[in-house]
């Protein structure tokens, strides 16, 4: 696969015309100056206080140019994006299972790059994200254009990441799988990319039960069309053995509620709540069991 020319292809995406007026505002935006920057819950920004108030405004009118913002929260002075996900919750439940000090780590399905900003305080050696939206890569530069790391983001998949120019010693895998009609093929492609002895964290939707088997929704799952399949624990660790992997651990188990996910003014659709039967939490409004998820982590 050649990479460079896919590459050159996807920057082309940043020309469209819902995306370039972004690109060329936040390129616009006059050279921030940070006093300090704060990777917790949120993302925490302070500027200078001789920041004027018409570049703070400025600021606040390109990041609701990028709606919908689902991962997060940050903060940019006194500008906070309440994104749809309170994504705090998520890496709460992984980082007791990770060092990356001197690793080479890659995330896959990045989103805006939360997950990686977070990911800093441990020192990683390299930080590469994989993301095929030109939204969430134009929130991940707005970010960045404060916070400088050395982050790379990638508009590449997940079927792109057995062909790139390296290897990592730990992949990270949130919420993609799901995603993906051929999720063996998938966790193929992660397996090929990790170096010898390296690690996999995961995550996916579930349904409860011992047997082998998973759930294949018939046209939407939660509302969301291209969800394809929704294995037991069992049938997740077959999927990973039969990728190659020698061991899966459960790293948690998390019924998905509205603490998490909710809708916020961040976001220009609809939410959780929106996707549960009004009558029965427990259920998608499609009748299947309500979104639940498994974490792993899985060993090379």
């Amino acid at each position: 696969m050649d990479l460079k020319n896919l590459r050159q292809e996807r920057q082309k995406w940043l020309q469209w015309k819902n995306i370039a007026p972004i690109k060329e505002a936040i390129d616009s935006l006059p050279e921030p100056q940070v006093t300090h920057a704060e990777f917790g819950k949120a993302i925490k920004i302070t500027l200078e206080q001789n920041y004027s108030q018409e570049n703070l405004k400025k600021i606040e009118e390109i990041a609701k140019l990028m709606l919908p913002w689902r991962k997060g929260p940050f903060q940019i002075d006194s500008l906070y994006i309440d994104s749809e996900w309170q994504s705090f919750i998520k890496y709460a439940i992984i980082e007791p299972h990770f060092h990356l000090k001197n690793k080479i780590v890659g995330d896959i399905g990045c989103n805006n790059g939360y997950y990686m900003f977070r990911m800093l305080s441990q020192n990683p050696k390299k930080l590469v994200g994989f993301d095929p939206s030109p939204l969430t890569f134009m929130q991940f530069a707005f970010i960045n254009k404060f916070i400088k790391s050395d982050i790379k983001f990638e508009l590449l998949g997940i079927e792109h990441i057995a062909f790139y120019e390296h290897k990592f010693d730990i992949l990270f895998c949130l919420g993609v799988l799901y995603h993906r009609s051929d999720p063996i093929t998938s966790l193929k492609s992660l397996y090929k990319a990790l170096n010898e002895g390296g690690e996999l964290i995961l995550d996916t939707f579930m349904i409860d039960g011992e047997e082998d088997i998973c759930l294949t929704p018939k046209e939407r799952y939660s509302k969301i069309p291209n969800i394809y399949f929704i294995p037991t624990v069992n049938a997740l660790k077959n999927w990973c053995h039969r990728a190659g992997f020698k061991a899966v651990e459960v790293l948690s188990i998390k019924k998905t509620d509205l603490e998490e996910q909710r809708k916020t003014e961040w976001i220009n659709s609809q939410s959780l709540n929106d996707f549960l039967d009004p009558d029965n939490p427990e259920l998608t409004v499609e009748g299947y069991p309500a979104p639940k998820r498994v974490y792993i982590k899985a060993l090379k």
